[in-house]
């Protein structure tokens, strides 16, 4: 029985189902029935004929391939026998074992998995004499990162250090060298890693004609999915593959695209339509997911991007309450009011129905303790856990022997950052202090000046009047060097997450309690086990998932969007990328939290914090507000009931121009184009300008777009 196109999808969905020759993009807005199109297209391409054989299905999981090939076969009542579908990786390995030879491999090749590399590297880096004594030395698993990551956004070394990791330039050199020295050891063993599947590819169907034009013939029609987060070699293997006229469907969202870091590059999705010719580009803008007063939100938010597939999410479903922005006094008092929000929320939802997202994994530090406080069960995703970190059990053991000196896990854990300090001379300082064997001590001290060091400092935190704020602002400074030398690959990262130990430290008043609720922690394996816990995730991890409530917190300047992604255009593109996400996984309500200052562990005091810029060019209109009383409570925040006009400017001081709309495009000759979100009387603008954040300008100054 022939399938019922036109009954089973929406009218967009259906025209990307069947146009089925030429280049087509399909712009899949969130939760429109992306994977559903898909599904369909594949179902009616065979209906219509077409041998299973000649389609290639290219995807980023081979989870996801299965799962749509299963989906299309159920369908059709039939099997899909001769599809290929399968990922990148998988394809390009295939298609290379078959043509070994031409890639110089005439006995065929090993593709290693990722701990061979790793191995590979280390080998390589020991023969070269790097690294010898250097207890700071990067690790084999970021020396493979970084050379994987430049290979994959196609820098070189010192450009990819500048942008990621500065910390590491003391290596460059070195880094260069054992690049190198990988990349002959794979050619003389005949091996690859994933990386070289693509790269390898990419150059055979680049000078393989022949070749080139035997697949073209074969996949006469070519699917992709996820196309926003391809990389520029994966875009050329389907460029290739396609050819300029080929039959090939993109699918994927501009606005999703979050993956950067990977090497995902959004100028591929925005620039298809110009590289293949006459590219049909059908907008999927229905969503199945969200209530319309939360897309109403998510389509102001996309307004902002300066370049875009133009696109408006709808729902059938037009009922539901406004978002609610969230104003609280403080970072401090944001945990609370959250925990008491979840409360609230549980009423209504199970928990697992309920997310938490934050854009650094850092940042749920305060809310896992609150949780925790409370006795609400939670579970995480993206980031570490705060009571898994290392660096912070380290700055906590300091803090616990201040207190208890008997704490012999404590002292196995200050110690063990100190060289050739292994878990039984921890035992023998252990027996020694508390035995008064000074002559030991004193020993060891001549041996390891680092012993003496830590020790004088924690007889220093013994004779304070503890306090957790001030214990803690010390420890961290004393323990700075030893981050850096414990933890060289990523310490800048570790930072953060001291300054958050350090932040919640000053809401506590006596150290008992301020360890009390550090260690207010279930066990690990208790944890992956739960089914019915508060889901607490970065947004990078939250992406393709969805629940009825979504709380985001910390949105203002420097935490969402990033401090590093607000000196570069391109990265504040993806920020507002990111809060978009975070925005679309909300089905029913969406609750964005913005603290009014954040606690200064310099000062001990509380500093003013910009609200983010995504939150301060939203119109009143899409949202709720609610502000956090003198009292710990929240109370609605009356808005105007009418927006007076804004004055026409006086002809007699300024030349005439025309009145921006609030959400209307300017240019200023220093800091390029911006988004005006305020018009203040009589002739000034607030206007965002991504890489340079707010500024005030006086209209003679603006050239409005």
């Amino acid at each position: 029985m022939p399938i019922d196109f036109a009954k089973e999808l929406n009218p967009a969905q259906l025209e990307a189902v069947t146009t089925t020759e030429g280049p087509v993009l399909v712009i899949a807005g969130a939760g429109s029935g992306k994977t559903r199109t898909i599904v369909y297209r594949l179902a009616h391409l065979v209906e219509q004929g077409v041998d299973p054989s000649q389609i290639l299905l290219l995807t980023f999981t081979r989870k996801a391939a299965q799962e749509m090939l299963l989906r299309a076969e159920f369908i059709l009542g039939r099997p899909l026998t001769g599809t290929s579908g399968g990922t990148f990786h998988s394809f390009a390995y295939a298609t290379l074992r078959r043509n070994a030879m031409d890639i110089g491999f005439d006995n065929g090749f090993t593709l290693m998995d990722r701990g061979e590399s790793e191995s590979i590297v280390k080998s390589v880096k020991d023969d070269l004499k790097f690294g010898k004594g250097d207890r700071s030395y990067p690790r084999k698993s970021t020396l493979m990162d970084l050379i994987s990551k430049s290979r994959n956004k196609e820098l070189t070394l010192d450009q990819l250090l500048d942008k990621e990791a500065y910390h590491l330039n003391p290596y460059l050199e070195d880094l260069v060298q054992i690049s190198k020295g990988y990349d002959v050891f794979k050619r003389n063993h005949a091996l690859m890693d994933y990386d070289d599947l693509l790269f390898k590819l990419d150059t055979l169907l680049r000078d393989n004609e022949p070749l080139r034009n035997q697949l073209q013939a074969r996949y006469r029609y070519i699917m992709v999915d996820e196309y926003q987060d391809t990389n520029l070699v994966q875009a050329r293997i389907v460029k290739q593959l396609a050819g300029r006229r080929g039959n090939v469907m993109a699918v994927g969202d501009d606005a999703q695209s979050i993956y950067a870091f990977r090497g995902a590059n959004v100028a591929n999705i925005l620039e298809f339509p110009n590289f293949f010719e006459n590219t049909r580009v059908i907008r999927l803008e229905q969503n199945y997911r969200s209530v319309q007063p939360i897309l109403d939100m998510t389509n102001e938010i996309l307004k902002g991007a300066f370049t875009k597939f133009d696109k408006t999410l709808f729902s059938d479903r037009n009922y539901g309450k406004l978002p609610c922005v969230v104003k609280t006094m403080s970072d401090q008092t944001q945990s609370r009011l959250v925990v008491d929000k979840v409360l609230e929320l549980y009423r209504k939802y199970d928990l697992h129905d309920i997310a938490v997202l934050f854009r650094a994994g850092y940042q749920s530090y305060p809310l896992e303790v609150a949780l925790a406080r409370v006795g609400i069960e939670y579970q995480k995703y993206g980031g570490i856990r705060f009571h898994e970190a290392a660096h912070i059990k380290d700055v906590l053991a300091y803090l616990r022997l201040a207190v208890n000196s008997h704490d012999l896990m404590a002292w196995q854990r200050a110690l063990s950052p100190l060289k050739g300090i292994g878990p039984k001379t921890v035992q023998k300082i252990y027996q020694a202090i508390h035995t008064g064997n000074a002559k030991y001590l004193e020993q060891m001290k001549r041996k390891q000046p680092a012993l003496k060091d830590m020790l004088a400092e924690l007889d220093a935190l013994g004779k304070m009047q503890l306090k957790p704020a001030p214990a803690i602002d010390r420890i961290i400074t004393f323990y700075q060097p030893m981050l850096v030398e414990r933890y060289p690959d990523d310490y800048p990262k570790r930072q953060a997450g001291l300054e958050q130990l350090a932040q919640i430290a000053g809401s506590y008043q006596d150290v008992e309690t301020f360890l009390g609720d550090m260690s207010l922690d279930g066990d690990p394996e208790e944890e992956k086990r739960k089914e019915n816990a508060l889901v607490l995730s970065t947004v990078h991890s939250s992406k393709g998932l969805e629940w009825s409530a979504v709380i985001l917190i910390d949105l203002v300047e420097d935490r969402f969007p990033s401090r590093k992604a607000m000196q570069k255009p391109e990265d504040m593109e993806e920020e507002r990328r990111l809060m978009y996400v975070a925005c679309t996984r909300a089905k029913e309500e969406l609750y964005l939290f913005v603290p009014s200052t954040i606690y200064n562990r310099f000062n001990g005091m509380s500093d003013p914090a910009l609200p983010s810029p995504f939150i301060q060019e939203l119109p009143e209109t899409v949202y709720d507000s609610l502000n956090e009383s003198y009292s710990g409570g929240l109370e609605q925040r009356r808005k105007p009931a009418t927006t007076p006009k804004a004055p026409a400017f006086p002809t007699s001081t300024a030349p005439a121009q025309p009145a921006p709309c609030k959400l209307g495009i300017c240019e200023h000759k220093i800091f390029g184009k911006g988004k005006i979100i305020a018009h203040i009387p009589p002739n000034k603008y607030k206007v965002n300008f991504p890489g340079f954040g707010l500024k005030v300008i006086i209209g003679d100054y603006l050239k409005m777009l």
